[in-house]
């Protein structure tokens, strides 16, 4: 009779958080996706479906619209002649054995787009470093500031993401396949065209999709560089169109609903590659990846295409935005006795602006971060195995903010907080910029626990209450402590990623706030170069330390239980 009784009171409880669950996304993420595409539809009370195509069709928003999906097939193109070559090193060659290798290229995919753009403009610009370092350069400098080096800058952004697909699927591709082709005869062309090449598409096809759909989402290349050469992109036309005056919002969730539905249609065309096109590479026997000697000028060639790609990637922008930082006079330029830590001091000085900036930063990102993984922790135990389909689409709500971009996101939830009938006045406020970065955020924390709890055994929670504890001590006492690691992580990534937030901060934050990311851009645009980067230093400096202490976290655990 008992047993009967608290199974019904689980069943209840279930129901009960199921419906909570979806409540809450529908508040958080549903109804403020909805919005957009009502406001691009609705004309004066009527609905007009076809009124964000028209309004494209009766301004220039078309060549905007064909600019951005040009961009993102340049840059896939772009991103491919990189990573390609560079995941057929790491994957068949010796030099895999480099590990290191693997999280160096990662800093420039963790770099923030926005600082990436400006380092190669101090770089690449008139009487710039380049120019400073090498002086003959000056004939071919100016000839950076066009379509192509925008494409150039984000590829070199984004390639790291290609590179990790690639890779992994080359290194599960078995040996003996190419032994066998070998021994038929096969040269080493036609065992890549015939045997690699059909193996790696599935996983390159997904790769690029992803790299589009990243491409004309990004908003801080378009914003700084994009803006400097006059090429506009949808993102960046979106965000003149809420943020300048006279406010277009038709215009704006016109372009804002075509991104949103072009963002869903690759991410729908890259489920059906994932679910028909995969192969399973990995059998029962084990993988032995057939490996290529370098020797000679094959060692020579690769190390020196990997030591451009760092030089290009990280050793350009880092050194553009160190040295700014650190510049006395920016018109004297790189001269002996111009060096200073005079920029650090008035940065962190009590008091000032830039100090109250990134306290905001900070202070935002703690509240955003901590809120996430209980919203996120729920989220994911609600999710668990995902079999049914309740669970399914809980799963697939989560994941929508990082599926749709950022600023469609944030325009959403302009048009649904600041609506007449919103009972809440959060909009223009400090919690409306917490909801924002909680929202766009969640899934790093929803994938972080998720991807915890399915490594956790079943039988340890039923041997739990088969020894008589409530479901509650099971939790507190089992699946809580097993799942902290993971929750660890997503806050982690949630607060490094939220503390250089920028296209979400520009848009939401109450007037007379900065926070870090928006203090960089304001002090780019307005000449005072040495602040910003000084700023972008201490930025990036403290989140990459918060990622080194997640690193160690697991090895120091280990040692303790060792």
């Amino acid at each position: 009779m008992m047993k009967t009784k608290t199974n019904q009171t689980l069943f209840s409880y279930q129901k009960i958080s199921t419906a909570a669950a979806f409540l809450l996304l529908a508040v958080l993420i549903l109804f403020p996706l909805l919005m957009i595409f009502r406001t691009a539809i609705e004309q004066n009370g009527v609905i007009d479906l076809m009124a964000p195509l028209r309004l494209l069709g009766q301004s220039d928003l078309t060549s905007v619209m064909f600019s951005t999906l040009w961009l993102g097939c340049c840059v896939i193109i772009a991103t491919t002649v990189l990573a390609l070559p560079l995941a057929w090193m790491m994957a068949k060659t010796a030099i895999g054995r480099q590990r290191w290798l693997d999280v160096v290229f990662l800093i420039p995919f963790m770099t923030p787009p926005y600082i990436g753009s400006m380092g190669w403009m101090l770089f690449m610009q008139k009487n710039g470093y380049m120019e400073q370092l090498l002086p003959a350069s000056a004939t071919i400098t100016p000839a950076f500031f066009s379509f192509g080096g925008m494409v150039m800058i984000m590829s070199l952004h984004l390639f790291p993401f290609l590179y990790l697909i690639l890779r992994n699927t080359l290194e599960q591709i078995g040996g003996s396949t190419e032994e066998a082709a070998s021994v038929h005869g096969a040269s080493f062309s036609y065992r890549f065209r015939r045997i690699i090449l059909p193996l790696l598409l599935s996983s390159y096809a997904m790769g690029a999709l992803l790299i589009f759909v990243k491409t004309i989402a990004e908003f801080g290349t378009p914003a700084t560089f994009g803006r400097k050469i006059g090429f506009y992109v949808m993102t960046s036309e979106i965000h003149k169109y809420i943020s300048s005056w006279p406010i277009d919002f038709g215009k704006a969730t016109s372009l804002a609903s075509l991104l949103l539905t072009a963002c869903l249609l690759m991410w729908y065309i890259q489920s059906i590659l994932s679910s028909r096109y995969s192969y399973r590479l990995t059998g029962g026997k084990g993988v032995r990846s057939k490996k290529y000697s370098l020797r000679g000028w094959s060692g020579i060639i690769c190390w020196l295409y990997i030591g451009i790609l760092l030089i290009t990637s990280i050793g350009i922008p880092y050194f553009s935005v160190i040295t700014a930082s650190l510049l006395r006079l920016r018109g004297t330029g790189l001269a002996m006795g111009n060096f200073t830590l005079q920029h650090y001091s008035d940065l962190l000085s009590w008091g000032s602006e830039s100090m109250e900036a990134l306290i905001n930063s900070f202070t935002l990102s703690l509240l955003a971060a901590t809120i996430a993984v209980l919203i996120g922790t729920f989220l994911a135990l609600k999710v668990g195995y995902g079999k049914r389909w309740s669970q399914k689409w809980i799963d697939l709500l989560s994941l929508m903010p990082n599926t749709v971009p950022g600023i469609v996101i944030v325009v959403g939830l302009i048009l649904f907080w600041n609506s007449p009938w919103m009972p809440i006045p959060l909009y223009n406020s400090y919690g409306m910029v917490v909801l924002t970065y909680i929202i766009l955020f969640l899934p790093y924390t929803l994938q972080y626990v998720k991807a915890n709890n399915g490594q956790i055994d079943p039988i340890l929670l039923q041997a739990g209450a088969i020894s008589g504890g409530r479901p509650l001590y099971v939790f507190r006492r089992i699946l809580l402590p097993l799942l902290i690691p993971g929750m660890i992580a997503g806050w982690t990534m949630t607060f490094t990623i939220a503390n250089r937030e920028l296209v979400a901060s520009l848009l939401i934050l109450p007037p007379s706030m900065q926070t870090s990311a928006t203090y960089i851009f304001a002090q780019f645009e307005q000449g005072a170069v040495s602040m910003g980067m000084a700023m972008a230093v201490v930025s990036v400096g403290i989140t990459t330390i918060l990622l080194l202490m997640l690193q160690t976290l697991p090895a120091y655990r280990k040692q303790q239980l060792s």
